[in-house]
C-alpha cells in the first residue's frame, strides 16, 4: 500500500489516502465530503499534479514554435492557456497530447511519461481539438455512442446529454445544430471515456456571444465533476471567467503565470476609485493631493478618478470625504483587467496577431 496525498479541488483541504500503485478510486474529502477520483501513482509522489511539462521546446527549421517552457497542472482545476494566436497554443497542446514529438523537454501525464508510457494514459483524457469536425448525418446520441465504442471504459452517455443539457437535441442530426450546440457536442464527445484529463483547445472561435457562454457553463460544471480541464484561448474574459491558473504565452515562451489575482497583482496597474457626482470638485481634488494622492484627475460634471495601489487606500480615502463632509452620489472601485496586464507585458493587445 502507497499514501498518497491530494488536495481537495472543493475547499483546498489536504489528505492522506492509501491504496495500491495505479489503483483509481472514489475518495471523500475529510473537511467537506465532497466526493472525487483519484489515482495512486507507483512512487506515490504525485504532488497533486494533472500534468507536468518541463523545458518544452519546439523547433520547425528557423521558426522556435515553443521556447523552453514549464508548467505544472493541479488535479481537479481549469488551467488556462492564454495567448494570441501564433503564440505556441496548439502545438503545446498537441505534443502534449501526443500528436506532436517535442525537439527537446518532458511531459508527464497523471505520473507517466508521454514519451514512453502514453498508451497508460491515453483512454486516461479526452480531447476536443481545435478543428472539430463530427459525422453529419448521425444524431446527437448516435455521435457519442459512435465515439463511447471506441474506447474499453466507457461513461454513460444519456448521463452526459443530460449533464450537458442536450437531451431536446440528442435526436436531431448533427448537421442541423447550431455551432454553439456543435461545440457543446465536441466537449460531450471528449467525455465518453470517463477521462480524467480534458484538452478543450479553442472550444469557443467563431461562436457568438450567446453562444460562447452557453459554451462557459458546460465548462464550468466540468470542475464539479472534479475534472482536470487544459483550456487553450485567446479570449480574456473566458480564461476570466473559467480558469483556476493561467498561464500567459506570447511568442512561444511563457510570460507570466498563476490565478488572475496573482496576475493581476504582480502585472496590473493600480485599481481606480471612481467618485461621482462629487461637490465642489476641484477643492476635493487639491485636498486629496495635499493629502498624498499623486494622481487624481477630474472627469467632468463632478466625478473624480484616484488611483489606488492597495485596498489600504479606499479606507484613507473614505475617511478623508467623512471628515470633510463631502457629498457625492455613489462610489465605485474598477480593477485592472486581464488585457491590461497582458498590455503591459508585451506592448500589444491580444487581439493583434503575433508576428
Amino acid at each position: 500500500m502507497i499514501e498518497q496525498k491530494f488536495k481537495c479541488p472543493n475547499c483546498g483541504q489536504i489528505a492522506s489516502f492509501y491504496g495500491n500503485p495505479g489503483e483509481n478510486k472514489i475518495v471523500s474529502c475529510t473537511s467537506c465530503n465532497s466526493k472525487g477520483r483519484i489515482t495512486i501513482y507507483t512512487d506515490g509522489m504525485n504532488n497533486n499534479n494533472a500534468i507536468e511539462v518541463s523545458h518544452l521546446k519546439k523547433v520547425y527549421g528557423d521558426l522556435i514554435a515553443v521556447n523552453d517552457i514549464s508548467f505544472t497542472v493541479k488535479n481537479g482545476e481549469i488551467f488556462a492557456f492564454l495567448g494570441p494566436n501564433g503564440a505556441g497554443k496548439t502545438t503545446t497542446v498537441e505534443m502534449i497530447e501526443s500528436i506532436r514529438i517535442p525537439t527537446n523537454g518532458s511531459i508527464k501525464l497523471l505520473g507517466k511519461d508521454v514519451k514512453t508510457q502514453f498508451n497508460d494514459v491515453k483512454e486516461k483524457i479526452g480531447i476536443l481539438p481545435q478543428e472539430f469536425h463530427s459525422f453529419e448525418r448521425l444524431t446527437v446520441r448516435e455521435t457519442l455512442v459512435y465515439f463511447s465504442n471506441l474506447f474499453k471504459k466507457k461513461a454513460d452517455v444519456d448521463e452526459i446529454i443530460q449533464s450537458l443539457d442536450l437531451t431536446s437535441h440528442k435526436n436531431m442530426l448533427y448537421k442541423n445544430l447550431s455551432g454553439g450546440l456543435k461545440q457543446r457536442v465536441g466537449v460531450a464527445i471528449s467525455l465518453v471515456n470517463d477521462p480524467e484529463i480534458i484538452f478543450l483547445d479553442e472550444p469557443t472561435t467563431g461562436l457568438d456571444p450567446k453562444a460562447r457562454r452557453e459554451v462557459w457553463g458546460v465548462i464550468a460544471e466540468l470542475r464539479k465533476k472534479r475534472k482536470t480541464v487544459f483550456l487553450t484561448t485567446h479570449y480574456m474574459e473566458e480564461a476570466e471567467f473559467l480558469a483556476d491558473h493561467i498561464a500567459v504565452i506570447f511568442k512561444g515562451k511563457i510570460i507570466a503565470e498563476g490565478t488572475l489575482e496573482d496576475l493581476i497583482r504582480n502585472y496590473g496597474k493600480s485599481s481606480v476609485m471612481h467618485i461621482k457626482k462629487c461637490k465642489n470638485a476641484a477643492e476635493v481634488i487639491e485636498m486629496l493631493k495635499q493629502e498624498g494622492y499623486d494622481e487624481v484627475f477630474s472627469e467632468g460634471n463632478g466625478d473624480i478618478a484616484i488611483k489606488i495601489d492597495y485596498k489600504e487606500r479606499v479606507l484613507e480615502i473614505l475617511s478623508h470625504l467623512r471628515h470633510d463632509c463631502i457629498e457625492y452620489e455613489s462610489l465605485d472601485i474598477r480593477r485592472s483587467s486581464l488585457e491590461e496586464v497582458f498590455l503591459r507585458l508585451t506592448g500589444s493587445k491580444l487581439t493583434e496577431e503575433t508576428p
